[in-house]
């Protein structure tokens, strides 16, 4: 407050009770009077300070700062709340989950702390527990695979043509096999139709064993390839062949071990479940039964090592008539024989349930 008038009457009445002030002190008011005068006041009045007006402008810039904080505060929130909660299909993954967002200018004047906070991760829904039946239904189970024959026979004649036990007599090592009349061979079929099933069947949990590593070797002979699954302990054997029948003959045929002296009887009637299987199998992919070998599409026989040295199930296919057109084509198709394999991979299964 600026005091422009004479001292009230009081006032004076003070000043004259008191005297005249010192010297010192006339001479300090009236350098501040002049100084009040440069600023604007009366010269040579006395004048009070002005009113603290450094006080209102940090006043007012504490208010103007706290405004700007809080406004920088609440969008860097919005921006914060839309980040971590944007939805996200359940189940999905995100190569970014985790990662911290890039700064919006209103994060960037955030404090270090703020700016470091990740955005949460998408919600992932745990995967279905497994079950040991669905992914692996031959989990622990021993499957023998015998590809009839083998490429190196044709060249070794002597070799394979010796005499060994078949379990009803004796009987050649092994033989070449049949060949179409294009000289597509049966050795090259049941080669690939083993090795499709052997990677099935592994895919499926099982434990493969098989009677040759190569189409290009000689044998094994006939008791040698009974006596693989036997010592393998196998769960269930298969022998892939394809015929050499008359060329008016066509289908396919199972052929199952008979009752032999000395021979082990107690396979002979899992080994008709089991060629029940492989004929329901066969069925379900449009082939048809033979219409010259068995009956039915099944064929009992006494004369085969490879079924009477069994004392495991164990089964031969006849997947077809080499020497008839119509079932030979499709031998030679890479998909006709993933057909088979797969056919003959249900037909494992189904005989062999889960454990």
């Amino acid at each position: 407050m600026i005091i422009t008038g004479p001292p009230p009457p009081g006032r004076a009445a003070a000043r004259g009770r008191a005297g005249r002030p010192p010297p010192g002190r006339a001479a300090a008011r009236g350098r501040g009077g002049q100084a009040a005068g440069q600023r604007g006041g009366v010269p040579g009045r006395a004048t009070l300070a002005p009113p603290v007006s450094h006080g209102r402008r940090t006043i007012r810039r504490a208010y103007l700062l706290g405004a700007a904080i809080l406004a920088l505060a609440a969008a860097w929130a919005l921006s914060h709340h839309g980040s971590s909660t944007a939805a996200r299909p359940a189940g999905t993954h995100s190569s970014n989950a985790g990662a911290i967002p890039l700064a919006t200018p209103a994060a960037q004047s955030l404090p270090a702390t703020a700016q470091a906070t990740p955005a949460r991760p998408a919600a992932t829904q745990p995967a279905p527990a497994a079950t040991g039946a669905a992914t692996s239904p031959l989990a622990g189970r021993i499957v023998t695979v015998d590809p009839g024959h083998n490429g190196g026979n044709f060249t070794h004649p002597r070799q394979i043509a010796r005499l060994v036990p078949d379990g009803n007599g004796e009987k050649e090592c092994d033989t070449t096999g049949t060949a179409a009349p294009d000289g597509y061979r049966e050795t090259d079929f049941n080669w690939s139709v083993a090795q499709r099933l052997r990677a099935l069947l592994a895919a499926a949990g099982a434990h493969v064993v098989l009677t040759r590593s190569s189409n290009t070797g000689v044998g094994p002979c006939v008791n040698e390839r009974a006596g693989i699954g036997n010592r393998a302990h196998s769960d269930v054997a298969i022998s892939i062949h394809a015929d050499g029948g008359p060329p008016g003959g066509s289908g396919f045929a199972v052929l199952v071990p008979a009752p032999v002296p000395g021979g082990d009887r107690a396979i002979v009637s899992s080994s008709r479940h089991f060629a029940l299987d492989v004929r329901a199998a066969l069925l379900a992919i449009g082939l048809h039964t033979s219409t010259y070998d068995g009956s039915g599409g099944l064929a009992a026989r006494t004369d085969l090592g490879g079924l009477n040295l069994s004392t495991r199930p164990k089964v031969f296919v006849e997947v077809g008539n080499m020497q008839n057109r119509p079932d030979e084509a499709p031998m030679e198709s890479a998909a006709y024989r993933e057909r088979v394999a797969r056919a003959l991979l249900a037909a494992i299964e189904r005989f062999l349930p889960p454990r």
